[in-house]
């Protein structure tokens, strides 16, 4: 379902009638079905921690949407699936086609339009931190998130009015030039214009940390810094093989078609590893991962999360300190008190 889900399966028009499968049709399924599994698993357990068993943090709110947004995209995956199976053959008629284009065209947005606001909330929380303190809520958090749902929902509908699920595909039905225009806003609105309000935030907080000369200020943001990368590696390329497909197209050039059409396939499965990606992310950029996955994945999770560290800090920099006064491990008390002094125990990982 890479080209239905792309909306330029009427530009590639390929169909293949043999009974036995490519290998590219082999490398897609096999592709989704790792995508589906660890997706629905990942996503599950974020929504059902961070909506049930964590206390509700401003933290939390951005993660569970962005959770539930992968996750909604992941419930319509195995119609994909079976779209895949049956040889680029749509069954499921003209509402499903719209529907399922809906919900990934909404993925995209909502993620990123998220993600941009997580950004922006991290950059004032740096730079006017008693504003933050005062004005940071659960109840504007939970407010932001809705019009950024909402707003997503909006930049989405255009691209469901010149879908068509009729004659056994589901593609674009208007002319090319709406197509290109189609691409060309959501390539603006859904990827540049977000990544330029992203990169500004982070600039502004590394510029802020450089001033005050708190470089470790700035590991509680490599989960969501690592998030932003995975979004931009896996749909970058996509809008790229996009825009630049749908102009080959307008402009006949038959060759260029047909190598974007080959690039396709691969651009589409990035997208939808996209969607299994974050709750990985989470669990795996947390320092001591190991320790913590024997001890509970809640307790992952938690950390990964978590706004205050404090208390894990403490009990560390106790740690530290009784070793100091320790006899007889005078090796060990060096090595350790001089971890523990360059913030190498640090596990703030949200």
């Amino acid at each position: 379902m890479a080209n239905n889900s792309s909306g330029c399966q009427n530009i590639t028009g390929q169909q293949l009638n043999s009974s036995e499968f490519s290998s590219m049709e082999i490398f897609k399924i096999f592709i989704y079905f790792v995508v589906f599994a660890l997706g629905f698993v990942g996503n599950g357990l974020v929504i059902y921690v961070t909506g049930y068993k964590m206390k509700t943090t401003v933290n939390s709110i951005w993660f569970l949407s962005l959770a539930i947004a992968d996750f909604i995209f992941i419930l319509v995956l195995i119609l994909y699936i079976v779209h895949a199976f049956n040889k680029a053959v749509w069954p499921f008629g003209d509402f499903m086609c719209k529907f399922v284009s809906f919900v990934t065209v909404l993925n995209m947005f909502a993620s990123i339009f998220l993600l941009t606001a997580i950004s922006l909330d991290r950059c004032l929380s740096t730079w006017v931190i008693v504003w933050a303190q005062n004005k940071r809520t659960l109840v504007k958090a939970r407010i932001i998130c809705t019009l950024m749902w909402v707003l997503s929902i909006g930049c989405s509908i255009p691209f469901v009015m010149c879908r068509s699920g009729e004659n056994k595909k589901c593609a674009y039905v208007c002319p090319i030039n709406i197509t290109k225009s189609l691409f060309i806003y959501r390539f603006i609105v859904g990827f540049l214009i977000p990544f330029l309000i992203i990169a500004s935030s982070y600039i502004a907080i590394g510029v802020r940390a450089k001033r005050l000369k708190r470089g470790k200020k700035l590991k509680p943001f490599r989960v969501i810094i690592s998030v932003i990368l995975a979004f931009f590696i896996c749909w970058f390329p996509f809008h790229v093989q996009q825009l630049s497909l749908v102009i080959a197209k307008e402009n006949e050039w038959s060759n260029a078609v047909k190598v974007f059409i080959q690039i396709g396939p691969f651009v589409n499965c990035l997208v939808h590893l996209n969607s299994c990606l974050n709750p990985i992310l989470y669990v795996f950029m947390c320092e001591e991962f190991k320790k913590k996955l024997k001890q509970s994945l809640l307790l992952v999770l938690e950390t990964a999360f978590a706004e205050d560290h404090l208390p894990f800090r403490t009990s560390r920099a106790s740690t530290c300190s009784r070793l100091s006064e320790t006899q007889g491990f005078k090796q060990t008390n060096e090595t350790t008190i001089s971890s523990c002094g360059s913030g190498q125990e640090s596990n703030t990982c949200c």
